[in-house]
């Protein structure tokens, strides 16, 4: 990989519910290759598509006053938000080919992006029903919400449905997310299915563009029984069938350094999993206080046929807690995911950088790295030296060179990851592909100093991922 900045949170910032795998930089992740162009087009034509239907299906008398014109462009942005939204559980429904062709980390930034674009579609569209009814009818915002309760069918359950939408767009903002638990967030982010399905029976019986056109009934029906067939599939039918057919269990829990604890899984067949140094899975530890949420955690060795190990970083609750797993306890993955791995390396040199919980993935990777001959240097970031967890694995020898950098900045008085110093530490960092992983702070500085000490920007690639 060229210079990669990878940070893996899951949860809300405040609280502790960050699990440790690495947190993500917060600069966007580029859009990667034709793929993502082909799922962004995808997007966009089936977008494209439903204006046409819209236009179609629309009588050029409703343009004929204020009122109809306004309540046709409320029909508009209800059917485009109803297709968007469907898109927008596809980006996660952890299908291979999306998350092959995109990568996790781009397809939640463009779920948490369709997710708002969705929202204000939907507010649009009742707002202009409401609005262009009051127009035609000559009546009050309240007596025309009035009317329309008797008119339309199923209208009671959209409502429901939109303040469902409404909830879960506002629990989803920096604002708020600060103060929810990452599990209270998944609670109320998991209600958006049951706010989908109210909205839909809705479009099906009252909208203008599907009574009396069995057609288009059947068309939209397509699309979100597919959709819904994904999810059931790909996360929860699939991991169920893996995790019977591994029969993973948690071997043992290792402490590691202070506030770094790994843990290693044991089962069989875990090659088909074809997971790769660097990648990430969703551990859902089946135990009380874990069983509930899935968490991103990097895998920290090159995962063999019958073991695999996660080293996680206590950042929140969760993460906390997994030190006091006990051995035997079942194991759900979902995964591997991420792109974070050896094959977009170009150099034969390489820099790895790592900070915190982002030690586990380099770790792996350098083991991989290292077994294909190239030149690693492994540059460790940590507050103190107590922190630097798994620091015995990185023998010193001609392909591998261990660069601890403990210590905190107001200490130190300097940043040991200025272009300055990170210079001195690496002088041919020019020629390097550099992967980074650790906290976002972190991330930046060294992408900062990577390209001021002249690494080609696309020698600088960073994945960015919170499932929330």
């Amino acid at each position: 990989m060229t210079t990669s900045t990878m940070t893996r949170t899951a949860g809300p910032a405040a609280r502790g519910s960050r699990p440790a795998a690495a947190s993500r930089s917060r600069q966007a992740a580029p859009v990667r290759g034709p793929g993502a162009r082909s799922v962004r087009a995808v997007i966009w034509l089936g977008s494209l598509a439903v204006l046409w239907f819209w236009w179609a299906g629309t009588s050029p008398s409703m343009g004929s006053t204020p009122g109809t014109a306004i309540t046709a462009f409320g029909e508009l942005a209800g059917l485009i938000a109803s297709f968007l939204v469907c898109a927008q559980v596809l980006l996660v429904a952890r299908v291979p080919w999306f998350e092959r062709a995109v990568g996790l980390d781009r397809l939640v930034s463009w779920h948490r992006s369709l997710g708002t674009t969705v929202l204000l579609l939907v507010l649009t569209h009742v707002g202009a029903m409401i609005l262009g009814g009051m127009l035609s009818d000559h009546k009050t915002p309240w007596a025309e919400l009035m009317a329309q309760l008797h008119t339309y069918s199923d209208i009671l359950p959209a409502i429901v449905g939109t303040v469902v939408f409404l909830v879960v767009g506002l629990t989803s903002a920096r604002l708020l997310r600060r103060y929810l638990s990452y599990e209270w967030w998944f609670g109320i982010h998991f209600t958006i299915y049951g706010g989908i399905f109210l909205t839909f029976l809705h479009q099906i019986s009252s909208g203008a563009h599907f009574v009396g056109s069995w057609p288009a009934k059947t068309v939209w029906f397509t699309m979100y029984a597919g959709t819904a067939l994904a999810i059931v599939w790909w996360r929860v039918g699939l991991p169920l069938v893996q995790h019977v057919h591994l029969g993973l269990t948690v071997e043992s829990v290792v402490n590691e350094a202070k506030g770094t604890t790994s843990v290693w899984l044991k089962g069989s067949g875990l090659d088909a999993l074809q997971a790769r140094a660097g990648q990430f899975f969703l551990v859902r530890f089946l135990t009380p206080g874990h069983i509930w949420t899935a968490h991103p955690y990097s895998v920290s060795v090159v995962p063999t046929n019958e073991r695999v190990r996660f080293t996680i970083g206590a950042l929140g609750d969760h993460s906390t807690a997994v030190r006091r797993i006990r051995p035997g306890t079942r194991v759900l993955l979902e995964g591997p995911f991420g792109k974070f791995t050896a094959d977009r390396a170009r150099s034969r040199r390489v820099l790895l950088v790592a900070g915190g919980a982002g030690i586990g993935p380099v770790r792996a990777l350098a083991e991989e790295l290292v077994s294909q001959g190239r030149d690693v240097v492994v540059v460790h970031r940590a507050h103190d030296a107590e922190r630097l967890a798994l620091s015995r694995e990185f023998p010193d020898y001609d392909t591998l060179h261990y660069v601890p950098l403990p210590g905190r900045r107001r200490d130190l008085g300097y940043d040991p990851l200025s272009p300055a110093v990170l210079g001195r530490v690496v002088p041919d960092i020019r020629q390097r592909d550099v992967f980074v992983c650790g906290p976002a702070a972190m991330t930046d500085t060294v992408v900062r100093s990577a390209r001021a000490l002249g690494v080609p920007r696309a020698a600088i690639h960073h994945e960015e991922l919170s499932l929330s």
